[in-house]
């Protein structure tokens, strides 16, 4: 929802995309955080999981028997697709499938590589699209921008010179020129929005000040920070699309990236922003099904795929909190870790035996002030942190830590293999009330949640009226 139709894949999420800035009428926009910016308009905009109709049409009818190459020579140059008359090669699906793969950092199975393919082929058919309409409109990237952003990104977010970023991209089985056609087609999506999109786009007064009261009358609510992966179907392919949906969960638990996964799967408007929904209230999914799925997910917490009108869902929720109120997790604390090794050897009545010695030689530690020599007496190491923030620690430790007056430490935790330690808490600052978001800065939120939906039906128009070939 926060951003429509942007195709890049994982790699440019991660390297290039969140360096991008797109032009949000007044306001400058970073893609990587517009989701921080979304935060500040919890509540706001009426937010759906997806929409079917726009779904429906915005996804590409690929024939089932597209040939997809496998390792091939990179000089030999068979068309995968022809658009328009420009030829996208399997050596130009290769070089991107291998971005992403690098990106990720994880081998994939056959089975997700095939989706992969069939993903990235859609991914630069609009990019060619993309890039054709600019030239179309007068409005083409020149060469040396393309090499300006290039180089930024070799220099500024890999650390690399120029030769150096060549030889990486050859290493992982990329090139330059793929990474230089994606950016090219990032900075034409850009200027195609900024002259055709944006400045049809208005918000009055009246509606803000209609989303800003509404906002305060909701202080006290609860609200959620959702990640969304939506797939559309048709009753023809329902059941494979559900295979897919099934896969792409297995992935995730088995520790794939959801904003990875979700920038190149999700059909949603928020695949740009990692499938980040932002802070919204559940009833603004506008479906009951997810509505009581995702109130009894905790943090971190991934469900699906759900069937849903006009296909399925994959939902992750990433956070939650209470609508204008303080959040106890955003305290400050000032900690001492007390840290104790096991010998590896230890059998499990041995460590259990040295976890409650060391409880007990814990609790008996009068505050801070006594902690140093206190671990030292008892041959423990201590660390020192007065800059912590409670929800920067996993679940179990922040909740732990909220039921803490200052001299008092945690339970043990820990392993045989990492040792145990424990946290005490030397001090607190609590966090201050949040006021909400501005007027000008609902305006701005407005201005790009409606760029975005125009921009989606700029993209699927090029889509419409496109001849593609297909090998």
């Amino acid at each position: 929802m926060h951003k429509a139709a942007d195709k890049t894949g994982a790699l440019a999420g991660a390297a290039y995309g969140n360096e991008r800035v797109i032009k949000k009428s007044k306001n400058l926009w970073k893609v990587g955080h517009v989701a921080v910016i979304a935060a500040l308009c919890a509540g706001i905009v009426p937010a759906q999981a997806q929409d079917s109709v726009d779904s429906a049409e915005d996804s590409f009818n690929i024939p089932q028997n597209v040939t997809m190459l496998g390792k091939s020579n990179p000089n030999v140059r068979r068309a995968t697709a022809i658009v328009n008359g420009t030829v996208i090669t399997g050596t130009d699906v290769d070089q991107r499938v291998a971005l992403i793969v690098a990106a990720n950092e994880q081998k994939i199975s056959p089975e997700e590589e095939q989706r992969l393919r069939l993903q990235v082929l859609r991914n630069l058919i609009d990019e060619t699209l993309e890039i054709q309409e600019a030239k179309a409109q007068d409005m083409a990237v020149t060469s040396d921008e393309v090499d300006q952003t290039y180089n930024r990104l070799a220099t500024q977010r890999f650390n690399r010179t120029d030769a150096e970023m060549t030889t990486y991209l050859k290493s992982i089985g990329s090139s330059p020129a793929s990474l230089k056609r994606q950016i090219e087609g990032e900075l034409a999506w850009d200027r195609l929005q900024s002259r055709n999109v944006e400045p049809f786009i208005n918000v009055s007064s009246e509606e803000v000040d209609d989303l800003y009261n509404r906002l305060q009358a909701s202080r006290g609510s609860e609200e959620y920070r959702l990640g969304e992966i939506y797939l559309s179907a048709t009753p023809a392919n329902k059941q494979e699309v559900f295979n897919n949906a099934r896969q792409i969960v297995e992935q995730l638990q088995k520790g794939g990236s959801f904003v990875g996964y979700a920038r190149q799967y999700s059909e949603a408007s928020t695949a740009a922003v990692g499938g980040d929904l932002g802070w919204i209230h559940l009833e603004q999914l506008q479906n009951p099904e997810l509505e009581a799925v995702a109130k009894n997910l905790t943090p971190g917490q991934l469900v699906g795929p759900i069937e849903i009108p006009g296909g399925f869902s994959i939902l992750y929720l990433i956070d939650k909190r209470q609508v204008g109120m303080a959040d106890p997790r955003d305290a400050v604390m000032s900690l001492k870790q007390i840290s104790i090794t096991l010998p590896k050897s230890s059998t499990q009545a041995q460590a259990k035996a040295k976890v409650d010695a060391f409880a007990k030689e814990v609790k008996a530690i009068r505050g801070c002030g006594e902690a140093d020599a206190a671990a030292a007496k008892m041959g423990a190491d201590i660390v020192t942190n007065d800059q912590i923030r409670i929800r920067s620690l996993p679940e179990a430790l922040q909740q732990a830590l909220l039921q803490l007056n200052v001299g008092e430490a945690t339970p043990p935790f820990g392993s045989v293999e990492e040792g145990v330690r424990v946290l005490m808490l030397c001090g607190r600052d609590d966090p201050q009330v949040d006021s909400g978001p501005t007027r000008d800065q609902l305006m701005s939120q407005m201005e790009s949640e409606r760029v975005n939906r125009r921009a989606q039906r700029y993209l699927r128009d090029l889509r419409r009226d496109a001849v593609i070939e297909y090998n």
